[in-house]
């Protein structure tokens, strides 16, 4: 079995291949064949009941596990699996019409990353909800990979994104997923809850200007959010940009008036670049982070064996 310190590294080495290399056409890429072979799992499997969503949320982490078993690398999976870049791109091509005014255009692009209804978002609507989806996405497909590859290798790298698309597809409110998809949504919570503080932690560590107002709008606000996970994350961001984050929003027939997260004036289409500028540099100190996890286990790790094994022949005699 690796060390923890060993698979920091590939995580490592995976966050900066997924930063060079471009993304796979989505007909190729992995998930994409996952998602379509839990399409297939639901066209068989799906009734109107918690029952069926937890086989069929059981069936999708054994299949990610699988594939983590049959890829082994966690480099490999962790370069597969984040999405940094991709989800920093992605709020460009919503960024750059909203500089120009363009809201038309601003609107067509939002639903790569949200799916809030945008035909009514105005401007400044718009950068809250490409803010959000920075600050939640990133832990979604970029800390909580790189959490899961440290504790448990390629498999917790797969079966993280198993879980996390999953509940993209059925994790819905809505009257043919409320029972179906329930499994799905609570496992992604769990997955996540770690990873997201970690954001908090690491948007403090690269604001460190900012350190105390994130604690005070985290610990203030963050509960208030329906996601245990993305209000932390929302929070986190609102507090470093000095914005505030929330409000009305809808979803097809569905509205939902969100809490206001952080202090400060509403966002403005000059204030996706700060928040892509944070998740990078979060970004960029996660990868620090893990190599230095790696360097304490080379350093440190044959040391404490060592005295365990001091100890263990010590009580032995």
């Amino acid at each position: 079995m690796s060390r923890p310190g060993r698979r920091a590294l590939g995580v490592a080495g995976g966050l900066l291949l997924q930063k060079a290399l471009p993304e796979p056409p989505g007909r190729c890429h992995p998930v994409a064949w996952f998602g379509t072979t839990m399409q297939r799992v639901e066209a068989v499997g799906y009734a109107d009941s918690r029952s069926a969503g937890v086989q069929h949320a059981l069936t999708g982490v054994a299949l990610g596990a699988l594939a983590g078993r049959v890829t082994r690398s966690t480099a490999l999976a962790v370069g597969l699996c984040a999405a940094g870049r991709e989800l920093r791109r992605a709020a460009r091509l919503v960024e750059a019409p909203l500089l120009d005014g363009d809201l038309a255009g601003a609107r067509t692009g939002l639903p790569s990353l949200v799916g809030r209804d945008p035909s009514r978002l105005d401007a400044s609507s718009i950068a809250a909800a490409v803010i959000e989806s920075l600050a939640e996405n990133s832990v979604d497909a970029v800390i909580a990979p790189a959490v899961w590859g440290v504790l448990a290798g390629a498999p917790g790298v797969w079966a993280h994104r198993a879980i996390n698309t999953m509940d993209a597809m059925i994790g819905h409110h809505n009257p043919h997923y409320e029972n179906y998809g329930w499994a799905a949504a609570r496992l992604d919570d769990g997955v996540n809850w770690l990873p997201a503080r970690l954001f908090a932690v690491m948007a403090m560590t690269v604001a460190p200007a900012r350190a105390g107002a994130v604690r005070a709008v985290v610990r203030r606000d963050a509960h208030l959010h329906p996601s245990p996970n993305a209000g932390v994350a929302e929070a986190a961001a609102a507090a470093v940009l000095g914005r505030e984050l929330g409000g009305p929003l809808q979803y097809g027939e569905r509205h939902e008036d969100r809490p206001r997260l952080g202090d400060g004036p509403r966002p403005e289409a000059g204030d996706i670049a700060r928040a892509r500028e944070l998740t990078s540099r979060v970004e960029w100190a996660l990868i620090g982070a893990l190599v230095l996890l790696w360097w304490a286990d080379r350093r440190l790790g044959p040391c404490l064996v060592a005295v365990m094994d001091t100890r263990r022949s010590t009580r032995c005699h």
